[in-house]
């Protein structure tokens, strides 16, 4: 686990366990994200741990949304600007927000394209996704059910 990790926030439920844990933070890679959202996981919402823990199939599934969020940020949206990763009643909440005010494309099978399925991914595994742009970047939110 990583230093980073120390932005996360709890809100008390009732008999004082945690009911949202919230980490904010800029990882500088898709790794430092999976981290994030993997220790927020590992204290919230199962007891598993390690190779148990990234078996799960939903887990298996935020932590691809987190990796293919964050990569598309730092390889076409100028670099992470913002990341945020919250757990509630819903599922996992995962925002990542970069530089480029351009939209998302689906490039999946386009002809003379290499790759291309990261944005394909993210809209079949998440719930909903909502892209927020501005002159002065933009953020993806997807929400990921984790039942």
């Amino acid at each position: 686990m990583r230093d980073d990790l120390s932005a996360a926030e709890f809100e008390e439920g009732p008999e004082g366990f945690p009911d949202r844990l919230a980490i904010s933070l800029v990882p500088q890679s898709a790794a430092a994200a999976r981290d994030a959202v993997t220790a927020l996981l590992t204290t919230q919402f199962c007891a598993l741990a390690g190779p148990e823990m990234t078996a799960d199939v939903v887990v298996a599934d935020a932590l691809l949304v987190t990796s293919e969020l964050v990569t598309n940020a730092v390889v076409h949206g100028g670099g992470v600007t913002g990341f945020a990763a919250e757990l509630h009643g819903d599922g996992l909440t995962i925002t990542v927000s970069d530089a480029s005010p351009d939209l998302p494309v689906d490039r999946a099978g386009a002809a003379g394209w290499v790759g291309g399925y990261g944005w394909t991914l993210v809209c079949r595994l998440a719930t909903r996704v909502v892209v927020d742009a501005g002159p002065g970047g933009k953020s993806i939110t997807a929400l990921v059910a984790m039942a």
